[in-house]
């Protein structure tokens, strides 16, 4: 399936390339709903039939079980033929005799425990856990995961150990994942960082990444995978109710996302499709990655993304106040 105009993009210099389209893959492990072994396997092999061949997974995603499943749904897959992003951070622990945890969202989930871990020998020891329930020898890209409020140890010890494992050829691309962009930010213009991974900070309705993180990203020739295109669902249906950044939505979003909604279907374009799309104005992006629960979910995402959308439609979002005209548009005819 081709993503016009998009193709693969090398992440900085590393050689790594991923298609513009990638699968998050929270889902598999019981993001908020049990997702059983065969549906998890179908998602996987629908990514791989419409071209979304890389793959973002975290230990964080119900306790290993996302990593073990996709591990599982890749086994026998030609190496090569699949770009894998993993994250550090957060090791996991076997639960106690009679302890308990919060799944934070994640339903039926293993039995086991997250620990924050930022050292040398606690990054080297997540990475090799999550290769083992992979079923890998490596993985191209590791990200921090959701180290904002534990930055000093990520300038001790965190990121010299994910530096180390790149100069060992290791690990071929390195960076951070998480929501705050203005980290994100601090630490690419600080640190020798490949890629950032920045989930709901630059869609239809959020800029805030524009104005701190990708004027960075752009000057030091890192690359930006964007997550969170929906905005935990207000962009994928506006309807009242709908979550914002995993809360309900306030009223003036809900209102501008109803009203973004209105132009999209006044073009025949479906509003998902123009959150997928959008992103890409701005040459630093190199992927979105979008999460599915459902093989249907996943082919969805990947119709989404191929639609044609006239440039005609993002000048009418930015005359009618809903885009501010100094944002960089996914222009099928720049200049136009």
């Amino acid at each position: 399936m081709s993503y016009p105009p998009y193709g693969p993009r090398e992440l900085g210099r590393t050689g790594v390339t991923v298609p513009p389209l990638g699968l998050g893959c929270a889902p598999l492990g019981n993001l908020y709903r049990a997702v059983s072994e065969e549906r998890a396997r179908d998602v996987v092999r629908t990514a791989f039939a419409t071209g979304a061949a890389y793959f973002d997974t975290a230990p964080h995603y119900g306790l290993g079980l996302s990593e073990e499943r996709l591990g599982r749904a890749l086994r026998g897959r030609d190496r090569a033929a699949y770009t894998l992003s993993t994250k550090v951070g957060r090791r996991l622990r076997p639960l106690a005799p009679g302890e308990t945890v919060d799944g934070q969202g994640f339903v039926d989930t293993p039995a086991r425990a997250r620990v924050r871990d930022l050292t040398r020998d606690g990054i080297r020891a997540t990475l090799d856990a999550s290769l083992a329930r992979l079923g890998v020898d490596a993985v191209d890209i590791v990200y921090l995961h959701d180290v904002e409020h534990h930055l000093p140890e990520v300038y001790a010890t965190g990121f010299p150990a994910l530096a180390e494992l790149r100069d060992q050829q290791r690990v071929r691309a390195i960076g951070f994942g998480m929501n705050r962009s203005d980290v994100l930010a601090r630490l690419v213009a600080d640190l020798d960082v490949d890629v950032v991974l920045c989930a709901g900070r630059w869609t239809l309705l959020e800029r805030t990444a524009f104005d701190d993180l990708l004027p960075v990203c752009a000057r030091r020739g890192t690359s930006v995978i964007v997550g969170g295109v929906y905005n935990s669902g207000l962009l994928a249906d506006p309807s009242p109710g709908a979550p914002y950044d995993y809360a309900p939505a306030p009223r003036a979003l809900l209102r501008r996302a109803r009203r973004l909604a209105a132009v999209c279907a006044e073009f025949d374009v479906p509003l998902k499709a123009a959150a997928l799309r959008f992103p890409f104005g701005h040459p630093a992006v190199a992927a979105v990655v979008v999460g599915a629960a459902t093989p249907e979910e996943a082919g969805q995402n990947a119709e989404l993304f191929t639609r044609d959308i006239p440039d005609a439609l993002w000048h009418t979002l930015v005359e009618r106040g809903l885009l501010a005209p100094d944002l960089p548009l996914p222009l099928t005819a720049p200049g136009a």
